[in-house]
């Protein structure tokens, strides 16, 4: 019985932690532990996990002239942004809303222009990068790190004949599946960075039931 009502428990410990965290900010062990009532060597264990899960840093601190530890610095714990999963987010509702808002406005045709809009901006911003290096390789490269920055989780893989460039998460999925020309037009936008030389093709497509998307890039005969 005991082992099973320690698993929830467990997990309570760690929102709790995790909630501390967000609402109060920055704290060493000792200070979340007296918060939390439970024992500071509890609350390291959990720090410890959820930073090996990626979800919080620490950084030294050092301690004020006269307090009784002074010479050891603190570790100030603090939550990362893949924390940001563990709240509420109503960002992908009222990207949907938005856009469904613009179609009534705008129509069609207006949201369209939009897009078209929204693909300058990306393709120069884009080609700011790739275009100063040498190789297709390099600027297939640069172009995942800016789409990683932009929470793509892009790589790029070899494929035969070709590149894969290859995005494992998509954070418009929501904007994606309300309105298509977003997936239309990135795939223009990658056309138009990699330039003519280069023939660039979707080959899996996560609103399709793929896992990831994935576009590859071809030399042109």
């Amino acid at each position: 019985m005991s082992n099973r009502n320690a698993v929830p428990a467990e997990k309570r410990s760690r929102r709790a932690l995790i909630d501390s965290l967000k609402q109060d900010g920055p704290q060493d062990a000792a200070s979340l532990a007296c918060r939390l009532g439970v024992s500071a060597m509890a609350v390291r264990q959990h720090l410890y996990d959820l930073e090996a899960e990626g979800l919080v840093t620490h950084e030294a601190e050092a301690r004020p002239a006269g307090h009784k530890r002074t010479g050891r610095p603190a570790k100030l714990w603090a939550l990362t942004a893949a924390a940001d999963r563990f709240f509420p987010d109503g960002h992908a509702d009222f990207t949907v809303g938005l856009i469904n808002a613009m179609k009534q406005a705008f129509g069609a045709e207006g949201l369209d222009k939009l897009l078209q809009l929204r693909a300058k901006e990306q393709t120069a911003g884009y080609r700011a990068r790739t275009d100063k290096q040498p190789s297709l390789p390099k600027k297939l490269q640069a172009l995942a790190e800016m789409r990683t920055a932009e929470g793509y989780m892009a790589e790029v893989q070899k494929a035969k004949g070709g590149y894969l460039l290859v995005e494992n998460h998509c954070p418009v999925c929501s904007a994606a599946a309300a309105c298509t020309g977003l997936c239309n037009m990135e795939l223009e936008v990658f056309r138009k960075v990699l330039g003519g030389d280069f023939k660039v093709e979707r080959s899996d497509h996560i609103l399709a039931g793929a896992r990831r998307c994935a576009y590859l890039v071809t030399r042109k005969d």
